[in-house]
């Protein structure tokens, strides 16, 4: 694992951006179509011959991830379809044997870099188009009788060869890359079976200083305790944990969720279901809380345009984060009972921060802080809150009640109030 002080950008940063793009954005129907319709390549193809997203500009997307408050990113470089954005010389599935006719991954690298964010990538250990990829039970031709030929003749070592060689590529041809997120370990194709130790051996020897997620082996989606023995940072999926992980002593350890900011992963057409801008900084908050990072996804179209309705939520996000940052960046558990108002986050300086998602009758009450509190303010405007004790509390009471306007909470989101403890 790498140490503490490589994985403090990735704890300061607590908020990134997912892309999952590739092949299936043309037909809309999400990244899992190939092997839900039980597609042959054949079929499938006709999308790499049409795959031309004449619209994408990396550039666009860094402006919009850096003004959500977001200071990562992960692209999917290759998702289980097995097409690749990025050029190798291992395979004309690329990008750039397309209507493209480019490396849209060095681009997405470059335009990430030159705005100031970390720069990540994701690659699955699935592969549904090498040939010698074995036939498992997520894989498209799984219906195939067990003596098929096509089924009999591949060889899993071979296509790990493949696997080893392509990560060589990506972590020499693009300069610093700051977060590899494999997927995904199951059955019996998980460590042993990837090589993982060699492979992380020579992750670690090209760039030590990058952070891996624990996706090479299994449980990657279990929020117990994990030891991240190949990995670096826990990868949780569509889920907060209930109480942040920890490792096998006890001890807190490095954690992300990834959660899709509408119903799917990949750019599905139909859905419209997108999360509201206050889901997501109150998700966001729930992580911070816990002491993890929220990783949050979109789906490019096929024309290389992320939508509009999506941009306008992470937009509204932005505004959120450009006022309250403060309690986000650096921030994490304040130790403190979950209130019934909302959630406490911890400054990097001890200031603690109340992320009021509900508006208490009365005065909001800050259970066993009587005493401790020199000041509070809204963190948005920096404006002063009064501090008291209504008539009606016990004389014995712990309890300190702050008054809120009479008019409506700050911001609909989240109102954060900034409680500097002595």
């Amino acid at each position: 694992m790498t140490d503490a002080l490589a994985t403090e950008w990735f704890t300061h940063s607590r908020f990134g951006l997912f892309l999952h793009w590739g092949l299936y954005s043309i037909p809309a129907r999400a990244e899992w179509l190939k092997t839900i319709q039980k597609m042959r390549d054949e079929q499938y193809d006709v999308y790499f011959r049409e795959f031309n997203p004449t619209r994408y500009d990396p550039h666009a997307w860094a402006a919009m991830a850096k003004q959500a408050g977001m200071r990562y990113a992960v692209l999917t470089a290759k998702h289980h379809e097995g097409f690749c954005l990025f050029d190798s010389q291992h395979t004309s599935y690329t990008s750039v044997h397309t209507p493209a006719g480019r490396d849209l991954f060095r681009e997405y690298v470059e335009a990430f870099r030159a705005a100031g964010l970390k720069v990540g990538f994701y690659y699955s250990l699935l592969d549904w188009h090498h040939p010698e990829y074995t036939i498992d039970r997520h894989h498209p031709l799984r219906d195939l009788a067990p003596d098929d030929p096509e089924r009999t003749r591949r060889s899993l070592p071979k296509y790990v060869d493949y696997l080893h060689a392509q990560v060589r590529e990506l972590l020499t041809n693009y300069g610093k890359i700051d977060l590899l997120w494999f997927d995904f370990s199951f059955d019996d194709k998980h460590s042993d079976a990837w090589r993982a130790t060699e492979l992380v051996k020579m992750v670690r020897e090209l760039q030590p200083w990058i952070l891996l997620n624990n996706r090479l082996t299994l449980g990657h989606a279990d929020t117990a305790t994990q030891n991240n023995a190949l990995g670096d940072i826990t990868t949780p999926e569509m889920a907060v944990p209930a109480e942040g992980i920890r490792d096998a002593a006890g001890k807190p350890i490095a954690w992300e969720t990834c959660i899709t900011l509408n119903d799917h992963w990949g750019y599905t057409r139909d859905d419209h279901h997108f999360k509201t801008p206050a889901q997501v900084v109150r998700m966001l908050v729930e992580c911070v809380s816990k002491g993890g990072n929220l990783l949050l996804n979109v789906g490019p179209t096929a024309k290389g345009v992320i939508q509009e309705e999506a941009t306008a939520v992470l937009l509204r996000v932005g505004d959120w984060m450009e006022a309250n940052h403060d309690s986000i960046y650096g921030a994490g558990p304040a130790e403190m009972p979950k209130p019934d108002w909302g959630r406490y986050t911890r400054g990097e300086d001890g200031t603690l921060y109340a992320h009021v998602f509900e508006r208490p009758m009365g005065p909001i009450a800050f259970h066993g802080l009587a005493g401790r509190v020199k000041r509070a303010r809204f963190l948005a405007d920096g404006s002063e809150l009064v501090l008291n004790k209504p008539w009606n509390v016990p004389k014995n009471s712990h309890d300190l009640h702050v008054d809120l306007p009479e008019a409506p909470l700050l911001d609909e989101l989240d109102t954060v109030i900034a409680l500097h403890v002595d």
